[in-house]
């Protein structure tokens, strides 16, 4: 897999805050979100891109092993366990490179990275990292609602994960070790997860926030009143103003989606009226109506 410069990814220089980094992010998942993209094939492959750079930098450890590594940082831990047998063995016969780091502290650091064998060191164990994983796990809306765990059988061993309320549809997480296993010692691969979530039926879901329909009577329309409102939350009571026009909106505050890993921050709920135009009226219901026309 070539290299992904995660700061150019998210349009960022080394220096950016986490602030920064959570803006950059919300901006080009919206930009980029399958919902809004359908059948772009580049859109979906940027989206993915744009959750790994996040996943990494907004974490301080995996970005500070980045910033440390770049290109190697996934073999950070390999890297200092090498360092550290190099500094253990400081003292020992070997010849040596110019950096004080011996060539079989060299060669044990990358057979661990690459899977490579140096010459000389035949009858050592080369260590191989295990294979990644990926699949696929399907959320319909309510399930991606709410933070909850769900089993997955991979390569026939079940592992459960949590999954955080505010997942996005197309969002791949990162399940670290539980790829296929490493061979001679050899650290395991990981698992990637992509989520594929459905729209539930009465809402639709863009980003953090919710849209739904809400129909009104003609005459709650006309002269206003309170109707209950279902949210993804359970219902409300709505107060409808008088005169009210047929596609009018109105917006419930923090009644939309979670927003991923922020606890306690929602988006919003936009409910657009369609008014009910009454049917099967009485001779005596015609008659006001076009009183009222007259008028």
């Amino acid at each position: 897999m070539p290299f992904l410069d995660y700061y150019k990814i998210l349009g960022l220089g080394k220096t950016a805050t986490d602030k920064d980094i959570k803006s950059a992010y919300r901006k080009l998942a919206r930009k980029f979100h399958p919902d809004l993209n359908p059948n772009d094939a580049n859109a979906k492959s940027s989206f993915q891109k744009i959750n790994e750079a996040n996943e990494v930098l907004s974490d301080p450890v995996k970005r500070k092993k980045y910033d440390q590594h770049g290109e190697d940082w996934k073999h950070a831990e390999e890297y200092e366990k090498a360092n550290q047998r190099q500094q253990r063995s400081s003292g020992s016969n070997g010849s040596r490179f110019s950096g004080g780091q011996s060539e079989q502290d060299f060669s044990d650091f990358f057979q661990s990275m690459f899977g490579g064998q140096a010459a000389g060191s035949s009858n050592r164990r080369v260590k191989y990292r295990g294979e990644d994983f990926n699949a696929e796990l399907k959320l319909n809306l309510i399930d991606a609602y709410k933070t909850h765990q769900q089993t997955l059988t991979i390569n026939g061993k079940a592992i459960r994960i949590t999954i955080p309320a505010g997942i996005e549809n197309g969002q791949v997480i990162k399940i670290s070790g539980h790829g296929g296993q490493g061979v001679s010692g050899g650290p395991n691969g990981d698992l990637y997860i992509t989520f594929s979530i459905t729209n539930h039926s009465r809402f639709k879901r863009l980003a953090n926030n919710i849209y739904t329909t809400e129909h009104l009577s003609l005459y709650t329309a006309v002269l206003g009143g309170e109707i209950e409102v279902e949210t993804l939350s359970g219902k409300v009571k709505l107060k409808v103003k008088p005169e009210t026009q047929n596609g009018s909106k109105v917006k419930l505050k923090g009644k939309g989606f979670p927003v991923y890993k922020s606890e306690g921050q929602f988006g919003d709920l936009y409910i657009t009226y369609v008014v009910k135009i009454p049917t099967n009226l009485t001779e005596k219901q015609k008659g006001l109506f076009v009183e009222l026309s007259n008028s």
